[in-house]
C-alpha cells in the first residue's frame, strides 16, 4: 500500500540519518531498501545515462548505414553500453515512485515490481527494452538488415533526453532560452545524423549500385572509407533540410524518390518547430519592451490630448518606466499566486525590521506588526514624484523603507520644504489621524521603497488591544512634542491639542480642542482612548456643542462659550467634563428648551446641551 513520505530512514544503497530526508529526497521500505527517485546520487546516475544514450542515438543509425561497422571498433563499446543500460533495468525495480493518481510516493518493492514489469517500450512510464546486441553471424553484416532494425529499438531510451530538457526547462538555475536552444540544436543533429544513414542504407542495398544518389558520383562507394560515405549522406541531409538544393546529389530510383518524398514533407514540420520556437524565445525577451512602449505611447497621447502639465506629464513617464525597470522587485506581482502564509512570511522577513523601527510603531507587540506587514502594500517611485498631495483624502499612510522624501507646503504660490524624511521614517499619518485633509504635500526626493498601510485595516487591528494602542498614542504625542516649528505654524491646532493634553492622563478621559474663530480644526476633537483610531467604530461619534449655563441665562461673558465635544460613554462623565472644563458643579444636562436629558443616545450631531 501507498505510504506517505515514511521517513524512517534509507537513501541510495545505506541507512541514511533523520537529517537526510529532505522532501520526497529519501523514503524506505521495511524489507528491501528503495532508492528515492530524488536522491542527488540517483540524478547523477540519471544524468551518466543520459550521456550514454546520445551515444546510442548515434550509433544506432550509423550502425545500420554502415554495416561493418558493427564487428569491428563500436562492437565493445556497444555492449559496455548496453551493460550499463542492464544494470539500470535492475535498478529500477528498487526506485520508489509518485502516484499519478494520489501524488504519493510508493515504495512497496511489489508495486514497483508491477509497475516496471514490462521491459519492452509499450506503455508509459516503463523503462528502457532490453539492449540489443547481436554479433557477426554467418559472415553477414551485423547480423543483417533485420537485426539492424532492432538495435534501433535502443532509440527508445531518447525519452530520457526529452525528460532531462523538461525539466531544465523549469529549473530557474538554468536559463531557459539556452536550454530551449541546445534542445533545438540536438533534435536538427539527430534528424540530419538519422535521414543521412537512412538514405546511405538505401544507396548501400539497391541492387544497382551506379543507379543510386551517391553511386553517380562514387561509383564503388561500397569499397570506400566508410567516413566518405557518412560525409555525403551528411552533406546531402543537411542541403535536403536547409532546402538549398544544389541538385549535385538527387535520387535515381524509385526507393530514393519515395523517401525523399516523405523526408520532405518531415522537413516541412521541421522547420516549422524550429522557426516557431525560435521565434518565441526572440520575441519572449522583448515582450516587456514592446509592453513598455505601448504603454508610454499611450499615456504620452493622453498627455497631450488631455493638455497636461510638462511636470505631470514627466512624473506620469517617470513612473511607467521605474514600474517596468523594477518589475521583479514588484511584491504584487511576485507574490500574487503565493498562498497566503508564504506572502505573510515574506513580507516580515522584507519589511518587519522597518516597522519596528519606525517612531509610530515602537515597542509595539510582535503580533499586531505581523498583522500589519502581511497586509500592507510596498511601491517604488521614482526621483520627484508626489506621493501625497496637500488637502488629499488621507487614506493611507506611509512608512519609507528606503530612499528619501520632502515634505512640501506651498505659500504664496511657491513651495516650501519643510522637512526632509529618510529610511524607517512616517509620512501622512498627520492627515490620517486627525482625519483632516493632508496638511502637506510629499514628494520622493530619489529612487524610493516605501510601505503602504491602510488606516481601516489599522483601525481594525489595533482596536482591540489597548496597551498597544496606548503605546501608539504615547509614540505619537512624543512626536508631536518634537515638531519643528515651522510644521507647528502649518496646522496650528496641534498647539492647543499640546497645550490641553497630558500624556499621564486616564485612558478613557475625553480631550477636546475649543471651537473659536481662530480654530482651523473645527470638529476635529479626539478621544485620547482613540486618539488614532478617529473613528474607532465604522460611524463617527457623535459630537455636540456644550454650555457651562443654564438655557435660559443667555450667552454673557460671566460664561465660557461653549466648546464642541464628543460625547463620552455615560452621563456622568460628560458632568464631569462639564466641572474641569467650566469649572462649575453640574448635576444635570438640559436642552435648550429646558427639558433634562436623561439618555445621551437621544442627542444628535451639534445638538447644543446646557450642564449646571
Amino acid at each position: 500500500m501507498s505510504t506517505q513520505l515514511r521517513q524512517r530512514a534509507g537513501t541510495v544503497v545505506r541507512r541514511a540519518s533523520s537529517g537526510d530526508v529532505r522532501n520526497l529526497a529519501a523514503v524506505s521500505s521495511s524489507l528491501l531498501y528503495i532508492i528515492a527517485p530524488y536522491d542527488r546520487r540517483y540524478r547523477w546516475w540519471q544524468m551518466f545515462l543520459i550521456v550514454l544514450v546520445f551515444y546510442s542515438a548515434w550509433a544506432s543509425p550509423f550502425e545500420l548505414a554502415f554495416q561493418f561497422i558493427g564487428s569491428s571498433s563500436l562492437f565493445v563499446p556497444d555492449l559496455i553500453v548496453d551493460a550499463f543500460f542492464a544494470v539500470d533495468i535492475v535498478v529500477t525495480f528498487f526506485v520508489a515512485y509518485l502516484d499519478d493518481a494520489t501524488f504519493l510516493l510508493v515504495d512497496e518493492p511489489k508495486k514497483i515490481a508491477v509497475r516496471h514489469q514490462a521491459v519492452v517500450p509499450h506503455g508509459r512510464g516503463l523503462h528502457d527494452p532490453l539492449p540489443v546486441r547481436v554479433p557477426h553471424v554467418h559472415g553477414r553484416q551485423n547480423g543483417g538488415t533485420v537485426f539492424g532494425f532492432m538495435n534501433l529499438l535502443r532509440l527508445w531510451r531518447l525519452r530520457r533526453v526529452s525528460d532531462l530538457f523538461a525539466r531544465l526547462e523549469k529549473d530557474t538555475r538554468f536559463s531557459y532560452f539556452w536550454t530551449r536552444y541546445v534542445k533545438l540544436i540536438c533534435v536538427t543533429l539527430f534528424s540530419v545524423h538519422s535521414a543521412g544513414c537512412m538514405y546511405y542504407w538505401i544507396a548501400a542495398h539497391y541492387r544497382v549500385e551506379a543507379n543510386t544518389w551517391i553511386g553517380t558520383q562514387v561509383s564503388d562507394f561500397k569499397e570506400r572509407s566508410i567516413w566518405v560515405g557518412y560525409v555525403y549522406s551528411m552533406y546531402w541531409s543537411i542541403v535536403t533540410l536547409t532546402t538549398v538544393g544544389y541538385g549535385d546529389l538527387h535520387s535515381q530510383n524509385t526507393g530514393e524518390k519515395v523517401f525523399n518524398i516523405f523526408y520532405m514533407l518531415f522537413n516541412i514540420g521541421l522547420t516549422s518547430y524550429l522557426i516557431g520556437n525560435m521565434t518565441n524565445l526572440i520575441v519572449h525577451g522583448a515582450t516587456r519592451t514592446f509592453l513598455m512602449r505601448d504603454t508610454i505611447h499611450e499615456v504620452s497621447r493622453f498627455a497631450s490630448k488631455n493638455r497636461l502639465p510638462d511636470s505631470l506629464r514627466e512624473q506620469m513617464m517617470a513612473h511607467l518606466q521605474l514600474k517596468f525597470k523594477t518589475t521583479e522587485l514588484q511584491q504584487e506581482g511576485v507574490l500574487a499566486d503565493l498562498p497566503k502564509a508564504i506572502r505573510s512570511s515574506i513580507a516580515q522577513h522584507l519589511f518587519q525590521k522597518t516597522l519596528e523601527s519606525s517612531y509610530l510603531l515602537k515597542g509595539l507587540a510582535e503580533d499586531i506588526i505581523i498583522q500589519l506587514v502581511s497586509e500592507m502594500k510596498a511601491e517604488f517611485y521614482p526621483p520627484k514624484v508626489d506621493i501625497i498631495l496637500q488637502n488629499e483624502i488621507p487614506t493611507d499612510f506611509y512608512i519609507i523603507v528606503s530612499g528619501a522624501v520632502d515634505v512640501l507646503t506651498y505659500k504664496n504660490g511657491t513651495e516650501q520644504v519643510l522637512k526632509k524624511l529618510g529610511a524607517n521614517e512616517v509620512a501622512g499619518e498627520i492627515g490620517v489621524i486627525f482625519n483632516i485633509p493632508q496638511p502637506f504635500t510629499v514628494r520622493s526626493k530619489r529612487l524610493s521603497q516605501i510601505i503602504k498601510i491602510s488606516h481601516s485595516h489599522f483601525t481594525q487591528i489595533v482596536q482591540s488591544n489597548i496597551s498597544d494602542r496606548r503605546k501608539i498614542i504615547h509614540n505619537y504625542l512624543q512626536f508631536l512634542r518634537g515638531l519643528e516649528p515651522e510644521i507647528l505654524d502649518e496646522i496650528p491646532f496641534i498647539r492647543e491639542l499640546l497645550t490641553d493634553m497630558n500624556d499621564q492622563m486616564p485612558a478613557f478621559e475625553v480631550i477636546e480642542v475649543r471651537v473659536d474663530a481662530s480654530c482651523s480644526c473645527d470638529g476635529i476633537l479626539i478621544k485620547s482612548k482613540n486618539l488614532l483610531l478617529f473613528p474607532l467604530s465604522g460611524d463617527k461619534p457623535t459630537r455636540v456643542v456644550m454650555h457651562g449655563r443654564r438655557p435660559d441665562e443667555g450667552d454673557g461673558t460671566r460664561t465660557a462659550p461653549g466648546k464642541l465635544v464628543f460625547l463620552p460613554e455615560s452621563i456622568g462623565e460628560l458632568l464631569k467634563l462639564a466641572e474641569r472644563k467650566f469649572g462649575i458643579s453640574a448635576s444635570k444636562v438640559l436642552m435648550a428648551d429646558g427639558s433634562q436629558v436623561e439618555e445621551l443616545n437621544v442627542l444628535r450631531e451639534k445638538d447644543k446641551i446646557y450642564v449646571c
